[in-house]
């Protein structure tokens, strides 16, 4: 059983569009592989969360990528992008913009707003951590309505928008926790890891030589658009459905049958996160160049779509239990 999409389409029709799509996400991939290396995982979380039409949180030490994968994509989508250092004196206006009173040549005085970096099509929002949280809320109303609020006027932002921030680990010097409403504005937290041995030694030959590989556009904005629309129309099964339900509710102290989530979890994923899975579940699936998304596409999908969205308790911080372990006992759940 499947269920009914929002809109009457031809199954064929649909079929073809999936193909395509998938023809050009390979093309997307290749143009991304030619600058990173060795992180086919954190690309691919990446592009699962853009064509879900969400945001992405990068975490990982300074200098494994996470800054070049950003200005990549930006180039290989032909995406409008713009990057804001974020650091402990950066102010809100710093970032979405401000109004200025100009005098003009009649004498008449008047306000004019002058759009901040928040207006681009990919924003990259660098060590978001380093800023105070007062700046960092600044991007909530953007990255949840796609517009922002100065001075009682409403500004769209353009279309598509996304947020791509990079993240020093907690424990890092310097840093401030992200407030729980906007962690959960990111439809996924990727962990960037350091590469391998062969990695690696392919990059240092890639980067230190006379010439250095550039990006190169391989889709437009007009058709990453077009994508997540079609996202949008995968039909989904009725067990991928139960799958998402059953996990997104197990992951909840209040409605869990699962001991160990009972036990070390202050709080869990809302909804959301349910619906960061079923957009992403049939991302995955059109990336891997298949029609419907499975129930192993939720189970892969659970770390870094429910790990950002929950928090252990004290009892469990201080026994040493990782939030890893419970996800690992909730895909478990799954069968």
């Amino acid at each position: 059983m499947t269920i009914e999409v929002a809109d009457t389409q031809d199954p064929a029709r649909l079929v073809a569009e999936v193909d395509a799509l998938g023809a050009r996400l390979a093309a997307v991939r290749e143009a991304i592989g030619r600058i990173i290396f060795g992180q086919q995982e954190v690309v691919d979380q990446t592009l699962i969360t853009i064509l879900s039409g969400g945001h992405v949180l990068l975490v990982g030490v300074p200098g494994l990528g996470k800054t070049k994968l950003v200005e990549t994509l930006g180039t290989v989508l032909g995406l409008e992008e713009r990057r804001v250092q974020f650091t402990p004196d950066l102010m809100p206006p710093d970032i979405l913009g401000s109004e200025v009173l100009e005098e003009s040549a009649d004498g008449r005085r008047a306000f004019r707003f002058i759009k901040g970096p928040v207006f681009c099509q990919l924003l990259m929002a660098d060590e978001i951590n380093r800023a105070s949280p007062r700046t960092q809320s600044a991007l909530l109303q953007a990255m949840q309505e796609r517009k922002v609020a100065i001075a009682g006027q409403v500004y769209p932002l353009p279309a598509p928008f996304h947020v791509l921030a990079t993240q020093n680990p907690i424990e890092q010097e310097g840093t401030y926790p992200l407030p729980e409403a906007q962690l959960d504005r990111f439809l996924m937290e990727v962990t960037v890891p350091y590469p391998d041995e062969a990695a690696e030694r392919e990059m240092l030959l890639a980067t230190t030589g006379a010439r250095e590989a550039k990006a190169a556009q391989a889709m437009t904005a007009e058709e990453l658009i077009a994508a997540q629309a079609l996202i949008r129309r995968i039909p989904v099964g009725e067990s991928v459905l139960d799958s998402i339900l059953r996990l997104v509710r197990s992951a909840r102290p209040e409605t869990t049958t699962i001991e160990s989530v009972r036990a070390n979890l202050a709080w869990g994923p809302g909804p959301r996160a349910s619906q960061a899975l079923m957009l992403a579940a049939r991302a995955r699936a059109v990336l891997d160049g298949r029609l419907a998304p499975s129930v192993e596409d939720v189970a892969a999908l659970a770390e870094p779509v429910l790990r950002h969205r929950m928090a252990l308790n004290f009892s469990a911080r201080a026994d040493g239990v990782r939030l890893g372990d419970v996800i690992a006992s909730l895909r478990d759940s799954l069968g």
